[in-house]
């Protein structure tokens, strides 16, 4: 199996102990999530973020609606957390969420390690969409996030 790996990094002008709140409430993930993915959570709000927490959603990959569920393994506020695919598309997904404060604000870093099912199929299948696909997905939250955090957390900026 092989284990793919994306990391993307942006600075966001909030102080660290002000954004981290909004990257711990999953239900915030669906404003920053691209459109295309159907994105829609299954768990009851409010979810409390912690170690063991489980979170049910789906997501539409190619028109058909796909269950995934995580588990958060790591919890150390407002520094990091881990979500961990118990069930879903990937045969392996680990996804380390990292904030770290800078000058003009915070430097969040996502550490994605995935992997795909179905042996060659599911290396053409990399190749050909899902590379792309989760790098949208980060590419998107890069586009959307100042103004998501403009409208969430106005008068916060570092």
């Amino acid at each position: 199996m092989k284990v793919h790996v994306l990391r993307h990094t942006q600075v966001l002008p909030y102080q660290l102990h002000d954004l981290f709140p909004f990257f711990e409430k999953p239900e915030n993930l669906a404003l920053i999530t691209p459109p295309g993915l159907g994105f829609r959570i299954l768990t009851p709000s409010p979810i409390v973020m912690k170690v063991g927490t489980l979170i049910d959603y789906t997501i539409a990959v190619a028109g058909v609606r796909l269950r995934w569920t995580t588990l958060i393994t790591t919890y150390n506020p407002p520094y990091e957390f881990v979500d961990e695919q118990l069930r879903g598309p990937y045969a392996f997904w680990f996804h380390r969420h990292l904030f770290k404060p800078v000058p003009g604000g915070t430097e969040m870093t996502d550490r994605v390690h995935y992997a795909l099912p179905f042996g060659p199929l599911g290396a053409l299948a990399h190749l050909l969409f899902v590379k792309r696909q989760v790098r949208g997905i980060f590419e998107y939250r890069t586009k959307v996030l100042g103004g998501v955090l403009a409208r969430v957390m106005p008068g916060n900026i570092a």
